[in-house]
């Protein structure tokens, strides 16, 4: 039995001793490694395929051996246990192997979004701490070494920037041992193979939605994630059969852990890696390689339709289930999944803090195609309730509170924050608005916070606000969700201008590349009024704007013959 203490990081919010004590004795929790679930799978069937990507194909045994390649590479650059490491590589099986490298030895990786640039990737390892970044060498049209190396020096905890890719080496910038090319070598021994991290140990940290300012942390431990994948597991029925694609990018909780590549390993499955979720990438690697199941957001489901239609590339009907999540299905759409893509619909919707509803893949067609499911545990707890703080009624939208073994007590070192976000006994408040039905299944209307959801991205207005106020003659800023059929909510800003200056897009769009901010964050649409609408209490009436950009979208698309009402400049 491992009789150590668990690795103290500062700044993590606990569970409280009873409570984790109660979770304990229940089995939710069973204090041991999330890794320790994969290994049982190895020992079990070290010669069956568990990773591809692309030519690549690796069994368990040889995933599991880069892993421990992976462990002790880092171990060899000092980096200890309870460490944190800013990882940011797009789906690739280099991707699985260095993140259960970390499980592996408790070294934590902050899950990067591949669209990061030094913005956010600054601000990330700032608040992380971490002791070193791992980046691919480029990414379209960004040369990500320069990006990881001018976040190395505007943070003084980083010792090591990683690169990966074919420009990882050979640099003057870059030192061969910063490469993660001999990280791969299996036969690199592994001196660290006495090491079990303990459930209490913190297994990864997380990205949230952010609705005010840059992302916050979220804390995972080995127990909390560990049964996170496992109920999901339950839910979704993955098994040694499931054939699972990483197709949307899988540092973020979806992809990875609910039940995700993570899952897919813990049951014994087979994870292909796509590094994009492209209709016509990813409908021939569902038939090429017998997929039974994968992961989107509505706007790429939608995309995945039309192009079977047209095409009609899915022959071999392997497909079984098709997750959606990120933002609301629309019904219709919903509606088109199982009679063009062959493959059940399920819902799910959740977040990387926790709360994770689905659908069961045995539920009445009318609750698959209308709601987003309900919670996966048992132990989930959820309140609905009305402005007052008042129980809401079955059926009437109110604030989704939730609390239980997988949600996390508080963000790491945001203690401002914590305080609007979790209430004293442990409740977290998503910002979710949602409708309780009877049957305990949840129908989501909206945010109840000024978040834009761009196909299943989260934009923080407040952040792009405080770059827009960076622009001179800008008086007052205002970032809102505007409808698009194909993504939910794309990003409108509306600008009052000082007399005598002009603002444009590109403006916007130059302030914000200036400062590496992440392309999904810039606005798509300006709109520069007269007068910014208020409420009585003098705040800027955002349901006001966001009322007149649906006029406005609505007037631009409007067929011929009588026109809509144009809205006031």
């Amino acid at each position: 039995m491992n009789t150590r203490v668990p690795v103290s990081i500062d700044g993590v919010v606990p569970w409280p001793d009873d409570v984790a004590a109660r979770y304990r004795r229940a089995g939710y929790w069973q204090d041991r490694s999330l890794a320790s679930h994969i290994a049982e799978q190895v020992a079990r069937r070290p010669d069956d395929e568990a990773l591809v990507d692309g030519p690549t194909r690796l069994t368990y045994r040889q995933l599991w051996d880069r892993a421990a390649s992976c462990a002790q590479a880092l171990l060899d650059l000092h980096i200890a246990p309870g460490d944190r490491i800013v990882l940011q590589l797009p789906n690739c099986w280099e991707f699985v192997a260095l993140t259960l490298g970390c499980l592996r030895v408790g070294v934590v990786p902050v899950m990067a979004l591949p669209a990061h640039r030094q913005h956010e990737l600054t601000h990330l390892a700032a608040v992380a701490g971490a002791v070193a970044i791992v980046v691919a060498d480029i990414d379209r049209d960004t040369d990500l070494r320069q990006v990881a190396q001018q976040v190395a020096v505007q943070v003084p905890s980083l010792r090591s920037v990683l690169v990966h890719g074919e420009l990882s080496s050979g640099t003057a910038e870059y030192a061969p041992e910063n490469s993660l090319g001999a990280t791969y070598d299996t036969t690199v021994r592994f001196a660290a193979t006495d090491y079990e991290p303990m459930g209490a140990d913190v297994a990864c940290m997380l990205l949230s939605g952010g609705t005010t300012g840059l992302p916050k942390l979220i804390v995972r431990t080995n127990d909390d994630y560990a049964y996170n994948i496992l109920q999901c597991n339950a839910v979704s029925e993955f098994d040694s059969s499931t054939v699972y694609l990483g197709a949307l990018p899988c540092s973020h909780n979806f992809p990875l852990a609910c039940p995700g590549v993570l899952g897919t390993l813990v049951a014994g499955g087979r994870a292909v890696m796509l590094p994009s979720p492209s209709p016509e990438r990813a409908l021939r690697a569902i038939d090429a390689e017998g997929v039974t199941v994968t992961a989107v957001v509505p706007a790429i489901a939608q995309r995945w339709i039309e192009y079977q239609r047209e095409r009609n590339v899915l022959r071999g009907r392997s497909l079984r289930v098709l997750q959606v999540g990120g933002s609301r299905m629309p019904d219709e759409l919903a509606a088109r999944v199982e009679p063009v893509l062959g493959a059940r619909l399920q819902q799910v919707f959740g977040m990387a803090e926790g709360l994770i509803n689905m659908t069961r893949l045995d539920d009445d067609l009318e609750i698959i195609l209308t709601t987003q499911g309900r919670p996966v545990s048992d132990a989930d707890e959820i309140r609905v309730v009305d402005e007052s703080g008042n129980p809401a009624p079955n059926g009437i939208p109110g604030a989704l509170l939730t609390r239980g073994p997988y949600t996390p007590r508080g963000y790491f070192r945001a203690p401002e924050h914590n305080a609007r976000a979790f209430t004293t006994d442990g409740w977290y408040l998503s910002g979710d608005v949602v409708r309780r039905r009877p049957d305990g299944n949840l129908v989501v209307e909206g945010r109840d916070k000024d978040m834009i959801n761009r196909g299943g991205e989260k934009i923080s207005a407040e952040e792009v606000e405080n770059f827009a106020y960076q622009l001179d003659g800008v008086e007052m800023a205002a970032a809102v969700a505007m409808p698009d059929p194909v993504l939910g909510e794309r990003l409108c800003l509306y600008l009052t201008v000082v007399q005598g200056h002009s603002v444009s897009l590109a403006d916007v769009f130059a302030v914000m590349n200036a400062a590496g901010v992440a392309r999904f964050k810039i606005p798509e649409r300006l709109e520069v009024i007269a007068t910014m609408p208020t409420t009585k209490v003098g705040k800027i009436d955002k349901k006001a704007l966001r009322d007149d950009i649906r006029e406005r979208v609505a007037w631009d698309h409007a067929e011929p013959g009588p026109r809509p009402r144009k809205p006031h400049q």
